[in-house]
């Protein structure tokens, strides 16, 4: 069975996330999606609720797992028992940072792949940091996250007051 991982912040998950968890489902029997606890960054969402909300986006997905993690990926991947490791290209500015983050992981855990999926073209100007300046200025983030992911984002930049 190949187990592989997709690891990512999803800060909230967006439909180009959407678009790799897909195609990368396809490519595994087992597909994680690793949720990471970056203490160095201040997430909108906590991690719970970074996991739920992908567990609901996701739930039609067969073989799709969604699991918390902290620490060093080559580690979690270990853990998962994963083979594979995917990662998301949106542009040539993404590959460089994720072609040296593949190398050291590489170097950790020379025994896991790692494997590049570029984003469909209509998601590739789309990032997570994107939907939140958007939805902080209270315009539309419909074209960019599930209804379900968007009733959140708005729901959360209401409270902390945010909108400008």
């Amino acid at each position: 069975m190949l187990r592989a991982i997709y690891p990512g912040s999803f800060d909230p998950v967006t439909y180009g996330h959407l678009d790799i968890i897909k195609r990368a489902s396809g490519l595994a029997d087992e597909l994680i999606v690793g949720v990471l606890n970056n203490k160095a960054k201040t997430p909108l969402f906590s991690v719970e609720e970074r996991v739920k909300m992908l567990e609901e986006v996701t739930k039609e997905l067969p073989g799709v797992r969604i699991i918390p993690f902290e620490g060093l990926l080559a580690d979690f991947a270990r853990e998962m028992s994963a083979k594979m490791i995917v990662r998301g290209l949106r542009a040539v500015t993404d590959f460089e940072y994720e072609l040296q983050m593949a190398q050291t992981n590489h170097k950790l855990a020379e025994d896991i792949e790692i494997v590049f999926l570029t984003t469909s073209l209509q998601y590739s100007y789309l990032s997570s940091t994107i939907v939140k300046e958007v939805a902080s200025f209270e315009g539309d983030i419909s074209q960019f996250v599930p209804s379900y992911i968007e009733e959140k984002v708005q729901s959360k930049i209401i409270k902390k007051g945010e909108c400008k």
